[in-house]
């Protein structure tokens, strides 16, 4: 008799069924003659009830020897079970112990996070990872039905240049049969160049910045999403950052509930994500940093801490002082919040200890100096949504942004800033279109003429107005999941000091 195979996420179709399932263990519990197996095969857990008295002794000796993240073939009936992960769970009738996992180095107990990096190929399997992941793929293939719905190309350009596009600092230079060549910062100036043919285009790969920066913002490799656009101003681009983010932000909310509900995040500041966003320039920006209003919320901020803190740690007492009486499952939920509380504690002596040097950051910011991550912060605290600051210090965006025709000391840059303290999540602007002005940047910039030849012919060329940006995606993924660090954003984070696993 075939067996029919089924997703742990398409129970739901085979209740009443028999149906066989294929994956790992990822929990057990039971008693002498009764065993609870969580399974999980990447589409979802399910509790799997295995009964000593409805199964063979093989099977009841191959459930009872499986170790954690032991390769499991489970048979049974299809039961429906609002009380069980899922709302379904299976009465098996035969087990196949397909391998026996040696014992597992990541236990439900509190690791580090370099521990956990280390073992990040088998972190990928715990549950929040595993929703962070799903999340990722439902962000990407939202971005992709926006564009598409819109009319643009999906384009690629080269991850390997001989020009720099962000600055030469940040470049990981390599030897390209005998000359040098660089991994790519952007495929934005390609990008230029697929738009003068096709319109309206977007890339989406990966980018790389050799930034020796230790911050919870940065990855020297990360994904980017590069729309480029004939025909579009300051305007236009700004609007259609805006419309990206709310479609991103309203699809991951009606299709990703479980994952944002695994990762207990709040949904309240996504659910604001709703036109319009404020635009103010950077001179409005430097203003609000100044303001007697970002004084009196940095003391509001210090008192909700300090109010916050407290909290915790009432709640750690208290449930410390009933965990030598409490049942074993009551035990396992306040091991799991002692995590949780730990972690936010980190969070909050972190933020508390960086208050002061934001404070003063934000009351001597200097006109012309670019905004540092708590700049961002702060900004943000003004508002109940992202926000886009444009009209930058041209010294401070890249050679190729156009000038402000009312203003030659600003360039027509943007910047989206989402919420939260996540920062900016969208960089771009309106490029420039005159050629002299352009070979006078790459000149004054120190780049070499000779490497941008083509790029100049686009302004020779049938040259018009365009506008472009970049989306960070994993800065993205990370706002969207209210996590702490990039790194948890991507399957196998490259920082400044890991390159393994």
């Amino acid at each position: 008799m075939s067996l029919t195979v089924v997703d742990i996420r398409d129970l739901a179709h085979h209740v009443g069924q028999e149906v066989t399932l294929r994956g790992w263990l990822y929990n057990k519990r039971g008693s002498k003659s009764l065993l609870f197996l969580i399974l999980r095969d990447g589409s979802g857990l399910s509790q799997c009830v295995v009964n000593e008295q409805e199964v063979d002794a093989a099977s009841w000796t191959a459930a009872d020897d499986a170790t954690q993240e032991s390769a499991l073939k489970l048979t049974g009936t299809v039961r429906q079970d609002e009380r069980q992960i899922g709302g379904y769970e299976l009465n098996v009738t035969d087990v196949c112990l397909i391998h026996k996992a040696e014992e597992y180095p990541i236990t439900p107990k509190e690791h580090g996070v370099e521990y956990l990096m280390n073992h990040r190929h088998l972190w990928l399997r715990s549950r929040r990872q595993w929703a962070i992941m799903r999340i990722r793929n439902q962000v990407i293939m939202s971005i992709h039905g926006f564009f598409q719905e819109r009319g643009f190309l999906q384009m690629d350009a080269p991850m390997i240049t001989g020009t720099a596009v962000e600055g030469t600092s940040t470049l990981f230079e390599l030897d390209y049969f005998g000359q040098s060549a660089y991994l790519t910062q952007s495929g934005q100036l390609h990008g230029e160049a697929m738009a003068m043919a096709f319109g309206k285009i977007y890339t989406f790969g990966p980018t790389f910045r050799a930034e020796k920066s230790k911050t919870r913002r940065h990855l020297t490799e990360f994904w980017m999403i590069e729309p480029e656009m004939a025909f579009y101003d300051l305007d236009m681009n700004m609007d259609l950052a805006e419309e990206m983010v709310i479609r991103v932000i309203g699809d991951a909310l009606a299709s990703s509930g479980d994952e944002l509900d695994i990762l207990e995040r709040d949904l309240t500041p996504l659910e604001r994500v709703q036109k319009p966003f404020p635009r103010i320039t950077y001179d409005e920006s430097v203003e609000r940093l100044h303001s007697a209003e970002t004084v009196h919320m940095f003391d509001e901020r210090q008192s909700g801490l300090d109010e916050e803190d407290a909290a915790l740690k009432a709640e750690w007492e208290e449930n410390q002082s009933i965990y030598g009486q409490a049942k074993k499952g009551e035990k396992r939920r306040i091991d799991a919040r002692a995590i949780q509380i730990k972690q936010r504690q980190t969070e909050i002596e972190e933020e508390q200890r960086n208050l002061p040097r934001w404070r003063e950051s934000a009351q001597n910011f200097e006109w012309g100096s670019d905004f540092g991550g708590s700049d961002e912060t702060v900004l943000t605290w003004h508002f109940d949504r992202p926000i886009i600051v444009h009209r930058y210090p041209h010294e401070i965006k890249a050679f190729y942004m156009k000038r402000d025709p009312e203003d030659d000391r600003l360039a027509m840059g943007m910047d989206v800033l989402a919420p939260e303290g996540y920062g900016e999540i969208i960089g771009g602007g309106e490029r420039a279109t005159d050629l002299a002005f352009l070979e006078k940047q790459v000149a004054d910039h120190h780049l070499p003429a000779e490497a941008f030849r083509w790029y100049f012919d686009l302004r020779r060329y049938g040259s018009v107005t365009h506008s472009g940006f970049g989306l960070g995606l994993e800065r993205m993924i990370t706002w969207i999941c209210g996590i702490h660090h990039l790194r948890e954003a991507i399957p196998f984070a490259r920082t400044l000091d890991r390159l393994y696993p």
